[in-house]
């Protein structure tokens, strides 16, 4: 769990994104401490998956401010970026390599020195519980599993901040919860993002969760907090998206 002293990671100011005269991000602020797990909610069509585009330097802001560890993601991009770990929605994966092949392709993308390599790969292997299946192809593995993989690639150079996108869509009941459990063995380490239209998933691995609506950012709590407040998260949701005309 983060305490309040403990470093920020990632710091975001007055971030907007619009494309003419449509705005689909406006003015957002957030913050993310060092192991920290913080669930990003919102219905579809709330910017979330262009909020994440910015954070990961994928997508040039309009106007705001990203730092990353201290180091500011537009003016220095490639430091910056040395800091994130990303899994998007759909997990980037070369399909007809195997686990070692693709992973040990993506450290040396990376820039993890050729002595290291070895390590950082059986490292993100058993995190990520693929220890058994380094010389299986990809296209034969389970969703699940390519969802592992995926994790493994944003996780295997030890980045500070690691950024999931819908990381359980598409599993069954039992994959969801060894991902999920997998997160939280993650936020230990490392500042984790969740992008998540799950609710029960935020609430089961997130410290803190900032809901968005209509590009905004609405509420920005912790999880123990809204607890003491006897509210729940599904009830506060449905108060705070409601599309007002």
């Amino acid at each position: 769990m983060a305490i309040q002293t403990a470093p920020i990671t990632l710091s975001v100011q007055n971030l907007s994104r619009s494309y003419g005269n449509y705005t689909v991000v406006n003015n957002v602020n957030l913050k993310l401490m060092q192991g920290e797990v913080l669930g990003l909610l919102g219905p579809n069509g709330a910017g979330k998956t262009t909020t994440m585009r910015m954070l990961t330097g994928n997508l040039a802001p309009s106007a705001g401010s990203i730092s990353i560890c201290g180091v500011d993601l537009f003016e220095e991009p490639n430091q910056a970026k040395a800091h994130l770990g990303y899994l998007p929605e759909i997990p980037p994966l070369y399909q007809e390599m195997t686990v070692d092949e693709f992973l040990r392709f993506v450290a040396k993308l990376h820039q993890v020195g050729n002595q290291d390599i070895q390590d950082a790969l059986d490292r993100a292997k058993r995190r990520s519980g693929l220890i058994d299946r380094g010389v299986q192809l990809i296209n034969t593995l389970s969703k699940g599993y390519q969802q592992r993989v995926g994790i493994a690639q944003a996780i295997i150079h030890c980045p500070d901040i690691i950024i999931l996108d819908e990381p359980t869509v598409g599993l069954d009941p039992n994959q969801m919860r060894e991902i999920r459990e997998l997160i939280r063995e993650l936020g230990s380490t490392s500042s984790v993002i969740l992008s998540t239209h799950i609710l029960s998933e935020v609430e089961s691995v997130c410290d803190r969760v900032n809901i968005m609506h209509q590009g905004q950012l609405v509420l920005n709590e912790t999880l123990t907090a809204l607890k003491e407040k006897n509210t729940n998260l599904e009830t506060v949701f449905a108060q705070l998206t409601v599309n007002r005309q």
